[in-house]
């Protein structure tokens, strides 16, 4: 994940918690998601799912890496 997909998503979250989502935002959003997902040749769904987690549930993801670190490092 880029730097920018975060910042965006971030931003997106905090709207969408306000009630104060606006359209360039989601649009901005998608169209950094879209570009990414090109970009390294993933789907787009999985980035989108993948940003979503990591920006809003921070702990969960955190706990979810360190245990595919542990499982990497005993092979």
């Amino acid at each position: 994940m880029t730097d920018e997909l975060i910042m965006l998503e971030t931003l997106a979250w905090e709207e969408i918690q306000a009630k104060a989502l606006t359209v360039d935002t989601a649009a901005a959003v998608q169209a950094a998601i879209t570009e990414h997902a090109a970009a390294t040749g993933q789907s787009r769904y999985d980035v989108e799912m993948e940003l979503k987690f990591w920006v809003r549930r921070p702990e969960a993801y955190e706990e979810r890496e360190r245990k595919r670190r542990e499982a990497a490092a005993k092979k």
